[in-house]
């Protein structure tokens, strides 16, 4: 389903950048804007890991420099019956986490040096294992790829823009649409592919750790710490990766909320314990 999935939406965002690349520039832009698309759609497959890890200046961490982290995936992947993932640590103060790859042999955990200092291992654990379930349900291959063209088309409509205006003023109208329309249309195809997998990785990675607890205690620490301290200069274009919204108690975060609500998350945690 999530190969359909990202079959779909490479062919929404290059249809997206065709429009653009026409608008713009007749026929010799939708030719532009086809080369770029495939280039961008190459890369987004292959690369789309390396490019948002490095978005954040995630830096790699071995058994020795993360012992309890590395410790904790390591027992979670043999429990999945997958190959020990990357791990890397944002050197960042908010809590969060997210993890990023093609699937099960070319996946990545990051976490941050926040979330690392104030969860115990239980609720360490049930966020792991909520980012690992992402990974084997393959939702890190949707996201990812999401997130990379997003960027993309993102920076692309910005160009356009600033073209617009040296062109002249029409030229300048046509550029601030697509400044206006091109992010909004890749976050709208980032909104139909982001929400239900959160409750489902949640259910998913409570499960896989044999209790739903740890995971409902960390998100009310994320729920309590996502406003007091919040993450610096996240990517919008990124938002929906991580396991909880980075863009909490902003205008844009709020408008553009890819994750349910916290509140509905714990409650159906709390329920399977019932169960």
């Amino acid at each position: 389903m999530n190969t359909i999935k990202t079959t779909l939406l490479l062919g929404a965002m290059t249809s997206l950048l065709l429009v653009m690349g026409e608008v713009l520039g007749g026929r010799d832009g939708m030719a532009i804007a086809l080369l770029l698309a495939g280039l961008m759609n190459f890369g987004a497959f292959f690369w789309s890991d390396k490019i948002v890890l490095g978005m954040y200046g995630a830096q790699p961490v071995s058994a020795e420099e993360a012992p309890e982290l590395y410790a904790i995936v390591q027992g979670l992947s043999q429990r999945l019956g997958m190959p020990m993932p990357r791990l890397y640590v944002l050197p960042e103060r908010a809590l969060n986490a997210f993890a990023t790859g093609r699937g099960p042999h070319h996946a990545a955990v990051a976490a941050t040096a926040g979330i690392l200092q104030a969860m115990d291992r239980e609720e360490l654990e049930g966020v792991l294992a909520h980012e690992l379930s992402h990974v084997v349900n393959r939702d890190t291959l949707v996201s990812t790829v999401a997130a990379t063209l997003a960027g993309a088309i993102t920076f692309l409509s910005r160009s356009f823009l600033y073209r617009g205006r040296d062109r002249d003023s029409g030229g300048g109208v046509l550029g601030l649409l697509m400044l206006l329309l091109a992010p909004l249309a890749a976050m709208l195809i980032q909104l139909a592919v982001s929400r239900s997998r959160e409750y489902g990785a949640d259910e998913s990675g409570a499960r896989l750790v044999g209790y739903p607890d740890g995971l409902a205690r960390a998100l009310r620490k994320l729920q309590t710490a996502a406003e007091r301290i919040p993450m610096q200069d996240p990517n919008p274009a990124t938002a929906h990766m991580f396991i909880v919204n980075p863009l909490t108690g902003s205008f844009f975060g709020r408008l553009f909320s890819t994750h349910p609500p916290l509140e509905e998350r714990i409650a159906r945690l709390t329920a399977m314990k019932g169960r």
